[in-house]
């Protein structure tokens, strides 16, 4: 988040972490370019209190250097021209403000969405993915251990999985894996939790020390074994 007025940023920044969102907040549009360029979020909410010249130059920057989801806020006054401004520059949603703490929520989690459905992580439902002698089938949804023994997998842990198996060894976030789950509607981060626990008693000898799926503070989870993809 890159913002301008801070007199509501960290009610944001807690109420968006309650839903599952690393928020880092910049207060310079020099400072958030770098952390774009550094970090790779998931989304950019841009305010433009900061300055609406400003805001819409650093708009302008974000597009070309990256296609990540921006959402912009901005005031009432004006909020017409700063909305078409905005869309024809690139973003992909505007709020204005006084900013509603749950609808700002959806339009992000309905952004995201989007942009998965156009970029989506996984692949076809075909081929397999091995890692440590484990094989996963995706055409028959189906895991086996290393000693060639099924293992059933709900559906949550399924997809979890394979969005791990997709982005191996890389820190993923609760908001990627809420949204490349498809746990999207209406829930906290804390049931993205609960899968990994489920699935770290399926894959790990120490689930209380989990070797596979490891915790990232501040960020997710991460799988760390090298995955192979069989076809």
């Amino acid at each position: 988040m890159i913002k301008g007025d801070p007199v509501n940023v960290d009610s944001i920044v807690v109420y968006l972490d309650r839903y599952g969102f690393h928020v880092r907040t910049r207060s310079s549009v020099q400072d958030g370019l770098r952390d774009l360029a550094a970090r790779a979020p998931d989304l950019v909410i841009l305010d433009l209190h900061f300055g609406r010249a400003e805001g819409l130059e650093a708009l302008r920057a974000i597009r070309s250097q990256s296609d990540v989801p921006v959402i912009i806020i901005t005031d009432n006054r004006d909020d017409e021209l700063d909305r078409v401004l905005s869309l024809e520059l690139g973003a992909d949603d505007c709020i204005t403000t006084p900013v509603g703490l749950r609808e700002l929520v959806a339009r992000m989690r309905a952004v995201l969405r989007r942009r998965l459905a156009v970029c989506p992580t996984q692949g076809p439902d075909r081929g397999r993915y091995r890692f440590g002698g484990w094989v996963l089938d995706r055409r028959h949804h189906s895991l086996t251990d290393p000693a060639g023994s099924p293992v059933g997998l709900s559906k949550g842990e399924y997809a979890l999985l394979v969005a791990f198996l997709d982005a191996p060894q890389r820190p993923l976030s609760r908001v990627h894996l809420l949204q490349a789950t498809r746990l999207h509607e209406d829930i906290f981060d804390r049931s993205i939790d609960v899968q990994v626990l489920r699935l770290r008693r399926k894959l790990e000898q120490d689930p209380g020390a989990p070797r596979l799926i490891r915790t990232e503070r501040g960020v997710g989870y991460s799988f760390t074994a090298a995955v192979d993809h069989l076809f």
